[in-house]
């Protein structure tokens, strides 16, 4: 059985820093980052999906954080095909319109390109420490099971390489009926890790927690049950704290998954105030030593 690392979606959060989970003592970005670092073995960067992050940055969160410590980074939202700020763009390539979102095909494919160069060059000095996990692609709502959506899949793995990509789905057609199985037998066939969720169903975007290792390396992500799923708030959309005893009923399917890869990796992305720190202690004292302890502690 693969050991779990279990972390949280974030560290630099405004209502998490304003719950006091933080020691009065970690006053600044540094300090924050380092504490984190002792409490958890991996952390998920989910603001490189708004912008792309740049060398310095993740030269930084090397430096800041003890060997063993893990980035799992979210792919910046252009190279997952949802709509993207213009402003977000570097700016020496943004293009001349009156638009506020592009999609890639509103950009010249040179240009395309090289936002995908920048993007994973950004992130050697993580992986030139072994400090970088996993390269989260989430899709869109719109990203159905397809044979060319099932080649975009092979054709991220071949850019990323050497890094490791790991895909979530926001489109419940990839688990339909027969399709589950022929989504799990194509994943495995090519070695590709994807992304089981837990989160509200009976929406557009809802996808079923299905939990099934694909690869050596399997990944869950805890998004909550807010009622309130669909609000263009991001606190209302995933302020949902879960109960001792909904996690408690999590821990052995988390083990039973772990026993199918040789890495799992558990993310809670229920961020509205310390909700997601608080839940993943939890989850780690109730996995006992199948949890892999904070490199930092």
């Amino acid at each position: 059985m693969g050991r779990i690392r279990i972390g949280t979606c974030g560290w630099t959060d405004k209502t998490l820093i304003e719950s006091g989970w933080y020691p009065a003592a970690a006053d600044n970005p540094e300090k924050r980052l380092a504490y984190y670092a002792r409490q958890f073995p991996v952390v998920e960067v989910d603001s490189t999906y708004y912008g792309p992050p740049n060398e310095r940055t993740t030269r930084l969160w090397a430096d800041r954080t003890p060997d063993g410590f893990i980035f799992n980074i979210k792919a910046f939202s252009l190279l997952t095909g949802h709509p993207t700020r213009v402003s977000a763009l570097y700016k020496d390539l943004r293009p001349e319109t009156a638009k506020k979102n592009v999609y890639p095909h509103d950009l010249p494919p040179q240009t395309y390109e090289e936002v995908w160069s920048r993007f994973l060059t950004a992130l050697d000095p993580l992986a030139s420490v072994d400090k970088l996990g996993a390269l989260l692609f989430q899709f869109p709502p719109w990203f159905g099971i397809s044979r060319s959506n099932k080649e975009y899949l092979l054709e991220v793995t071949a850019r990323c390489k050497p890094f490791r990509p790991v895909f979530e789905f926001r489109n419940a057609s990839w688990f339909e009926g027969g399709n589950q199985g022929e989504t799990l037998d194509f994943l495995r066939a090519h070695r590709l890790p994807y992304v089981a969720v837990d989160m509200p169903q009976g929406h557009k975007s809802s996808v079923p927690p299905v939990l099934e290792a694909t690869a050596d390396l399997a990944v869950v992500r805890f998004h909550g049950h807010s009622d309130k799923w669909t609000s263009k708030d991001i606190q209302e959309k995933f302020g949902y704290r879960y109960s001792d005893e909904e996690l408690a009923e999590w821990a052995p399917k988390l083990r039973s998954l772990a026993a199918q890869a040789n890495s799992t990796h558990v993310l809670m992305n229920n961020c509205l105030g310390d909700y997601a720190q608080r839940n993943a202690t939890t989850l780690i004292d109730l996995l006992g030593e199948t949890a892999e302890s904070a490199p930092g502690s």
